[in-house]
């Protein structure tokens, strides 16, 4: 431990910026606050283009020894970081959920595990990537996956270190360095994972760390003219400006964005299942890009559906996220909740009905939420909550589901529940999504594409996807002839 040091939860965590394999700190910091208790956590390095500028000139500095380094090798040492994260998971879940307010049992069972798993996936489907090689006119067609060079990557808060690994792992393991762009509102688990890079042999600067907020720092990132690749997820509007950014250099952009996805119920379907699978959509808070906020119920069944669904939603826990028994923790930050509570009471002035929930809950909760008599053109129907507030409508028809299912500019997921076989292929044939579920939600294969159409994104991650951005693709063509073979 250091002065610098923080303690978190019983975690030492270095507040201040990861730069070349030395920690780094800034004239300016803000103040990081845990959502679960509205405690001060501490003073946070507060970057500026001078430390974005610095960590993208380590990231070049380190690319050629990185590139070069074998495939193998890296997989080896990404092997090593995912032993670091399993070893330290209960730190890492602990942190992440002072840091975020996601459930402790949700980052001890399924986040971190998954954090590690990234790390151990790309690794080894880095190894499987070269192509066989292919005869044109007698003439050898070979192609390399080349790596690209220094990558911003910037993640957000509601999943801080397992969608930053998302990234960070198939870009180390492409050959790529990084500089990790973390959310202000949750920065503290990517400090730690520089420190478990740096034990598992990462060599300096292959992944640097800068925290700071996004248009302080985040600017200097995107527009830096030695920066081959840019990954963001988060919202629309901080996309375009990262877009506009990049525009000059052309630097190839990865976005992953908001989703107001649609949770199709047809009168065939279990009920039960169908029940269970729309409060699931208060996971986290509702702080789920890909959650089914829009329930879409076929109107036979709407009363029975409703039923069940107050019931169940009425039985679920709001509380201390560290606590077992709790289902939902609080809001993120205070801007979030007077952003969600803003999108609920213009609802219910426009005439919507809060069946479930429709109000805060203290300072830092918002109570499970459920608006029936919303119209499709509302607000509420259009854009983003991001909470724990879901929209009900019914349909008469499957053509009238498709309709209202597809009728908003995202394209993120959409669920749907079905006893039908062939309704399911029908409907899920016609839907705009980056990915559909068929009486199931968040099934997710790291060997899938993922990623949203129309406003939901650009590009695919997941499998061979995330190479054929993070690469850049080599075709080389030799001639039969022309050798001058004299032994």
């Amino acid at each position: 431990m250091t002065e610098h040091t923080l303690t978190v939860a019983g975690v030492a965590v270095d507040p201040r910026h990861w730069i070349g394999g030395e920690r780094v700190a800034s004239a300016g910091t803000f103040t990081d606050v845990s959502p679960v208790d509205g405690r001060a956590l501490g003073e946070i390095a507060r970057g500026t283009p001078a430390e974005a500028a610095a960590a993208v000139a380590a990231a070049k500095a380190a690319f050629p020894a990185w590139a070069a380094t074998s495939r193998a090798e890296r997989a080896r040492i990404l092997h090593a970081i995912a032993d670091g994260v399993e070893k330290r998971l209960e730190e890492l879940a602990i942190v992440e959920t002072t840091d975020n307010g996601a459930l402790l049992r949700s980052h001890r069972r399924g986040v971190m595990p998954r954090v590690a798993h990234n790390f151990r996936f790309f690794a080894d489907r880095s190894l499987t990537l070269d192509h066989e090689d292919f005869e044109t006119r007698g003439h050898t067609n070979h192609v390399s996956w080349d790596p690209a060079g220094p990558c911003v990557l910037i993640t957000p808060w509601n999943a801080p270190l397992m969608l930053a690994t998302w990234k960070i792992a198939p870009a180390l393991a492409a050959g790529n360095t990084v500089v990790l762009k973390p959310a202000e509102w949750s920065p503290l688990t990517a400090s730690l994972l520089a420190d478990i890079a740096a034990e598992a042999g990462l060599p300096a600067g292959v992944l640097n760390v800068v925290q700071g907020y996004g248009s302080e720092i985040g600017d200097a990132l995107t527009s830096h003219p030695d920066v081959r690749r840019i990954s963001f997820t988060g919202s629309v509007p901080t996309a375009r400006r990262i877009a506009a950014s990049a525009a000059p250099h052309l630097t190839p952009l990865s976005l992953e964005l908001g989703g107001k996805s649609p949770l199709l119920v047809f009168a065939d379907a279990d009920l039960d299942l169908a029940v269970d699978l729309a409060v699931e959509q208060y996971d986290n808070a509702g702080q789920v890009c890909l959650a089914a906020t829009r329930i879409l119920v076929e109107e036979t069944v709407a009363e029975e559906f409703t039923r069940r669904f107050t019931e169940k939603a009425g039985a679920l826990v709001q509380g201390d996220p560290r606590e077992e028994a709790t289902d939902i923790g609080p809001t993120i930050h205070p801007r979030q909740l007077e952003k969600i509570d803003g999108f609920v009471r213009r609802a219910v002035e426009a005439g919507a009905r809060a069946v479930v929930g429709g109000h805060r809950v203290g300072e830092r909760y918002y109570a499970p939420t459920l608006l029936t008599g919303v119209a499709q053109d509302s607000e509420i129907v259009q854009e983003e909550v991001f909470g724990p507030v879901l929209t009900l409508q019914t349909f008469a028809d499957e053509d009238e589901a498709v309709r209202l299912a597809d009728d908003t500019r995202f394209g993120l997921a959409a669920t749907l529940v079905t006893g039908d076989r062939e309704r399911a292929d029908r409907v899920t044939g016609r839907l705009t999504a980056g990915t559909v579920w068929v009486n199931c939600f968040f099934v997710r294969d790291l060997k899938a594409p993922f990623g949203g159409s129309r406003h939901s994104g650009v590009g695919r991650e997941g499998g061979t996807w995330s190479f054929d951005f993070y690469c850049d693709l080599k075709n080389t063509v030799t001639a039969p002839k022309g050798w001058n073979d004299h032994g």
